[in-house]
């Protein structure tokens, strides 16, 4: 997964194919049944319902103002994937047809839950976003270690009051919360940022994993141990990294000390210095 979490390559790829299943998402499941999905994207389709306008130009429109903020806030390859995300979506939506696949509401209604949290998640796992509330949710993370779902569920939450007031049909708006549950659920199993590990590498080769670990960024500290029973002197390295980094380490250990005892447990909280972003 390192190429995907990493180079621009993958991160493209992760944009088109998010972009693609949030189109399917919106035009299959979504928009023939009146449904919302949240975030800018619901915002778009309950303005769309009500004044008859272009769903995929208000999707476009409405996701300007904070891409731009966000490229001032976050940073450049961020902001850079999710342009491409929100384009390419905006464009799908224009080409693809919004016919319904399925009548039944609540198979709409968690089907495109399901499409869009991959989506999400694939976008957000792989450095970009799919704009919106993305990217106001991902600004918020950076400071705190509040899980990104939790945090778009909350604020899809004035969109789905706003969709069961105009409608006067609150069968819809609980399911569009029903799919926007799972969405999020799926995107918080991806997108792991948030979470944090404590890796213990009990190692005899101090010095060729130093280096290599370091390239992380993350803090090690290196201890002075003893083998109780074999009386080796050896070191061990404590760090605290995110899940997401996790596979890296992992890869890194495999192949310079495959015989190094490791213990990872997760971590409930961090205090100090530690680098979020």
């Amino acid at each position: 997964m390192f190429w995907l979490q990493r180079s621009w390559l993958g991160g493209l790829l992760a944009a088109v194919a998010s972009a693609i299943l949030s189109a399917i998402c919106f035009n299959l499941f979504m928009i023939p049944h009146q449904l919302l999905s949240g975030g800018m994207s619901g915002l778009s389709m309950l303005i769309s319902y009500i004044t008859g306008w272009d769903v995929s130009l208000l999707y476009m429109a409405l996701n300007a103002p904070v891409l731009i903020w966000g490229l001032i806030t976050v940073g450049r390859k961020f902001i850079l994937l999710s342009v491409v995300s929100v384009v390419l979506t905006s464009l799908f939506l224009r080409w693809l047809p919004a016919v319904p696949v399925a009548e039944d509401l609540i198979l709409n209604a968690v089907t495109g839950g399901v499409l869009l949290g991959i989506g999400t998640g694939l976008a957000m796992r792989s450095g970009g976003s799919t704009g919106g509330f993305d990217i106001l949710g991902y600004i918020l993370t950076r400071k705190r270690d509040f899980p990104l779902g939790a945090i778009l569920f909350v604020m899809n939450g004035i969109v789905i009051v706003a969709l069961g007031y105009y409608e006067q049909n609150w069968d819809l708006a609980l399911y569009s919360l029903l799919s926007i549950y799972i969405t999020v659920k799926i995107v918080d199993a991806i997108h792991i940022r948030h979470v944090k590990v404590t890796v213990f590498v009990v190692t005899r080769k101090k010095d060729i994993l130093l280096p290599k670990m370091s390239k992380l960024q993350r803090g090690i500290t290196v201890l002075q141990t003893e083998g109780a029973f074999t009386k080796q002197p050896q070191h061990m390295l404590m760090t605290v990294i995110t899940r997401y980094e996790l596979n890296d380490v992992q890869a890194i250990l495999r192949q310079w000390d495959p015989q190094a005892f490791v213990n990872i447990v997760e971590t409930t909280g961090v205090m100090g210095l530690f680098r979020r972003s």
